[in-house]
């Protein structure tokens, strides 16, 4: 049982049990610990509070010795946008991959491997899943994180996805309501706007969250989105009309409101944080997420003080702020039955049996014309049939004998999941002539800029994987004008895959591969971002994202494995 410290009046802790703040470094600042004594309810994880799963865990108990309760939250989407393995790389596929298997099994059973590792390292609500549609092809911050372009099929994995995170214990939070996928704006730099009439949001927007909150979605995060058909005014997070009259009211939500983060520009540059904070709980909001970039007790103190100033002046009610902090305490005791649940019981087995295939979604182009890939084979319940190899030029599938293993680890099962997902998630088009190499590569990463809600510390493509496979694999990134000559003049003559990230929206990328394709037509091409642009050279990969176990997938399929 918490314990809070004498002195802290019921208004302040309610203001300090709305906040979800981050901080720096590994372990919890003196001032951190010091604030859950008074009230503060909840913690947001990144990626520079992770070194570990066994760090992770020491941190979140030191957490707990302070505050028994405490929510702590991390951004965990898997694929791209990864805190866990922020170093590394992913050990499961995002979202856009899922979708692309369509297989919502498949989708629960890798959000319930995820909330596993978390659940093991003291994390109990996740910022997940995205259920935006992707429907504008040059959004610059969704992408590969939507599961897809298909309302109902995002509906159908976002609800998957949060049924087995929260099967693990772990609270998923359904974002960004009420979608951010028709965006041009990246909300960390601006505000978005979405220009969809209503019968259109309708449709199209609000469905995945309409399946979320079916499926039980214990939160659900705002987005600092601009939607006139909704609210011409204020962006959803401050928006009243959007986050009460269509969320709790018309949606019939219940759960807890979650802001995105607040020091992101799209509010920060046009209300300020304090302002914002005290507009959102006002709007219907009841945790103010805050802490990627503003990570310290000086920015806890003022969103704090400006939310008991504003109950003391009537900007803000009493009331609406009790509500909110009540409904943060709800969330913290539901996941603290959870994870007495989970102690009490065995870890289930992996519901689904999971099939192993490189290019399940393939094609095999010859002279012009489209093959089948390999198919789907099923092994035990908890392992994995292997079926469906690389296909052959002439359009035919590879095959392969089945295995089964535990749910626990070994080449298949739930352990396995992520790269099993990877694996089916493929989509690989192959000319006449492409043979699989024999010798490494020389790998070309033609590297955009990150956006910030993926960072750029974390590492992507397929050199690490291909030179596991292929040691002596070299490889080099390039952007802008010169990418094309620098890139062939590095490759040599060795054999030159080209790794891209979203052709489609970046005209220098599409120019230096169609240069590089003009002169070596032998490069293996791999698109590890939305593939929207065609297919071409003698060996197309679409991964739909960028995790290590994608790359994994890619290199397999490259060497005809």
């Amino acid at each position: 049982m918490t314990t809070f410290a004498s002195g802290t009046d019921t208004l302040t802790r309610d203001a300090l049990t709305v906040l979800q703040p981050g901080f720096t470094g590994t372990t919890a600042p003196d001032w951190l610990l010091r604030r859950l004594g008074e009230g503060l309810a909840s913690v947001g994880l990144f990626g520079r509070n992770i070194a570990s799963p066994g760090q992770l865990a020491s941190l979140t108990a030191q957490l707990r010795v302070e505050r028994d309760d405490v929510l702590v939250a991390i951004d965990e989407e898997g694929g791209d946008v990864t805190r866990l393995e922020v170093r590394t790389g992913s050990s499961f596929p995002g979202n856009h991959a899922l979708g692309a298997v369509d297989d919502v099994a498949l989708t629960e059973q890798v959000a319930l491997e995820l909330g596993r590792r978390l659940a093991a390292c003291g994390v109990n609500l996740n910022w997940a899943p995205s259920a935006d549609v992707n429907s504008n092809p040059a959004n610059p911050v969704i992408g590969v994180r939507s599961f897809g372009a298909d309302t109902a099929l995002v509906a159908r994995h976002t609800a998957a996805y949060v049924t087995g995170l929260q099967a693990a214990g772990v609270a998923a939070c359904t974002k960004h309501f009420p979608g951010h996928g028709d965006t041009a704006v990246d909300s960390h730099h601006a505000l978005p706007r979405i220009d969809a009439d209503l019968s259109v949001l309708q449709s199209r927007e609000l469905v995945p969250f309409r399946a979320a909150i079916a499926a039980g979605s214990r939160a659900v995060m705002s987005a600092h989105i601009l939607v006139p058909a909704l609210d011409p005014e204020r962006p959803a997070t401050l928006s009243r009309r959007i986050l009460t009259g269509l969320l709790r009211e018309e949606l019939g939500y219940d759960g807890l409101i979650v802001t995105d983060g607040m020091e992101m520009q799209a509010i920060a540059a046009t209300y300020g944080i304090e302002r914002g904070s005290v507009l959102a709980i006002a709007a219907g909001a009841d945790a103010i997420c805050v802490g990627g970039g503003l990570a310290d007790d000086d920015t806890v103190r003022r969103l704090r003080d400006a939310l008991v100033s504003a109950v003391r002046t009537g900007e803000l009610s009493e009331e609406r702020l009790a509500d909110a902090a009540n409904r943060v305490r709800a969330l913290a005791e539901w996941t603290a039955a959870a994870s007495a649940a989970r102690e009490d019981s065995p870890a289930p087995s992996g519901p689904v049996a999971l099939s192993r295939t490189n290019g399940l979604n393939g094609s095999n182009t010859s002279n012009g014309s489209a093959g089948t890939g390999g198919a789907s084979g099923t092994g035990d319940t908890g392992g994995t049939g292997v079926t469906g190899g690389a296909g052959a030029a002439d359009g035919t599938g590879g095959a392969g004998a089945g295995s089964g293993t535990d749910s626990t680890g070994g080449s298949g099962g739930a352990a396995d999941v992520g790269l099993v997902a990877a694996r089916r998630a493929l989509t690989v088009t192959r000319s006449a002539s492409y043979t699989p190499l024999t010798g490494a590569p020389y790998v070309a990463a033609l590297t955009p800029v990150a956006n910030i809600a993926v960072g750029d510390e974390t590492p992507w493509g397929v050199a690490a994987e291909l030179a596991r496979l292929f040691p002596g694999t070299e490889t080099g990134s390039f952007s802008g004008e010169d990418a094309a000559a620098s890139a062939l003049a590095a490759a040599a003559g060795r054999p030159l895959v080209a790794v891209v990230r979203d052709e489609h929206r970046h005209p220098w990328m599409a120019t230096a591969l169609d240069t590089l394709l003009a002169a070596r037509p032998d490069t293996v091409v791999v698109e590890m971002g939305v593939p929207q642009s065609a297919p071409r050279g003698a060996l197309h990969i679409a991964t739909h994202g960028a995790a290590r176990v994608c790359g994994q997938a890619a290199a397999e399929a490259i060497a005809g494995r």
